[in-house]
């Protein structure tokens, strides 16, 4: 029998696209972000207090949308995606962007948001994964958002060769938990306010986790003012070094003097050592080394010159020079989420063209980001196979399709509302696992 096609027809029924939301607003009930927002700027005889503007614009990052005229999707059904939210009105979108206009300034100056995003992790019980060290990591680093062709306040050439913004992230553990973001100008140097902002970072971090933090940097961020505070703060390092002008046959004799040579293929010698280097400091700062010298390619090609290359850290660790060049690469994964926070949650081009306005929402994507990861994190923790292969995170992308956009069915009876998941979706078990364990 030739199957019929459907017939398009229009219901009553209260179905819900992004019920997941439910969970995103529970989460946020575990802060006390809605009453802080309710003090900043106080206005007399707005309909539409802070925290519903605040906490209804999170709910459209946690979707992947930035846009002001995604909240006309929430006003088709206030009371559902209020209750799911915890709040009490669902603004126009009129009201949200002059709303994080008005409070762009102190969202973006004060430590509230970044401050209760770090007590969200203690009022859930949730730590950032220990590394194999023995530390939680924490990693650094700034990243290029671009926003060329644009009239925005802050857009400025940055050092890839594009208009846009230079903002600074740090993340937290093997999960990659945002502890602080800060949006610059774009020209602005990847060591301009770092030390503040670390001295921020490892204040929040604390909050977060009681074990022993190691930080990682890469080379931009190869300063003496950051190893100063690091080591008034008591926290191990690990900083990839800016060679400037020290010379690469200087850095192979004394590989050649101090190193192990390993040979992995013909026309490849490495050396990788460790030395020790007076900065002026009570004491002399350790130098992890590796050095490769090429006289020939992979491909068998002989090279006419041999190719030095050479790559030296900065730490604090007392660990065998190969295993902390090993620690040092985990700091690439930095990328990965730099990627979520820029295009699974939609932030690469800013919305504002305010600068305020667009630091604030940074911080409220973080904020976003963060509760997007735990609830990953969670439903990869009930002991059910959720992925064909084994992973540690799941992107905030996956937990959006997943765990965000699950359609459900609203039905209120005998003073109580239901949510319904229908049978075909077999991550409905997931979801009420994720949802109890916060709700």
């Amino acid at each position: 029998m030739e199957q019929q096609p459907f017939k398009i027809v229009f219901g009553n029924e209260r179905l819900i696209t992004p019920s997941g939301l439910a969970i995103v607003g529970a989460l946020l009930k575990k802060t006390r972000l809605g009453g802080r927002l309710n003090q900043l700027g106080k206005q007399q005889g707005v309909k539409h207090e802070n925290s519903n503007c605040v906490i209804g614009y999170i709910g459209l990052l946690c979707q992947g949308k930035t846009g002001y005229e995604d909240m006309r999707e929430m006003q088709e059904d206030p009371s559902f995606y209020s209750q799911a939210l915890r709040i009490n009105t669902i603004p126009s979108a009129e009201t949200v962007r002059q709303r994080l206009d008005y409070l762009g300034f102190d969202l973006a100056t004060h430590d509230l948001v970044m401050e209760e995003n770090a007590k969200l992790f203690a009022n859930t019980g949730i730590h950032p994964a220990t590394g194999p060290s023995g530390h939680v990591a924490l990693d650094v680093d700034v990243s290029i958002h671009d926003n060329s062709q644009t009239k925005k306040e802050g857009v400025e050439r940055t050092y890839l060769g594009i208009d846009g913004y230079a903002p600074i992230y740090a993340y937290i553990g093997e999960e990659g938990y945002a502890v602080n973001v800060a949006l610059r100008e774009g020209s602005c140097h990847s060591q301009n306010g770092t030390v503040e902002f670390l001295e921020d970072t490892l204040r929040f971090a604390r909050l977060m986790t009681p074990e022993k933090l190691l930080v990682r940097m890469d080379s931009g961020n190869d300063a003496l003012e950051n190893i100063e505070l690091l080591k008034k703060e008591r926290v191990d390092y690990l900083i990839k070094r800016n060679l400037r002008k020290e010379s690469a046959d200087d850095w192979l004799e004394l590989a050649k003097e101090h190193g192990a040579l390993s040979e992995p293929r013909e026309g490849k010698a490495v050396y990788t050592g460790s030395i020790f280097r007076d900065r002026g400091l009570d004491n002399p700062l350790r130098i992890v080394f590796q050095v490769t010298v090429r006289t020939m390619l992979a491909n068998g090609q002989m090279l006419a010159l041999p190719d030095i290359d050479v790559k030296t850290w900065w730490t604090s660790l007392e660990l065998p020079p190969e295993y902390i060049i090993h620690l040092y690469r985990d700091h690439a994964t930095c990328e990965q989420f730099h990627s979520e926070i820029k295009s699974d949650i939609g932030l690469e081009r800013f919305p504002s063209s305010h600068f305020d306005t667009n630091a604030a929402i940074l911080k409220l994507a973080a904020l976003a980001y963060n509760i997007l990861r735990i609830i990953g994190q969670t439903a990869l923790g009930g002991g059910v196979k959720l992925t064909r292969h084994d992973v540690r995170r799941l992107r905030a992308k996956t937990v959006m399709k997943r765990l965000l956009f699950i359609a459900g069915h609203v039905v209120t009876h005998a003073r109580q509302c239901f949510l319904s998941l229908g049978r075909s979706n077999i991550w409905r078990e997931v979801f009420q696992r994720v949802y109890t364990a916060f709700a």
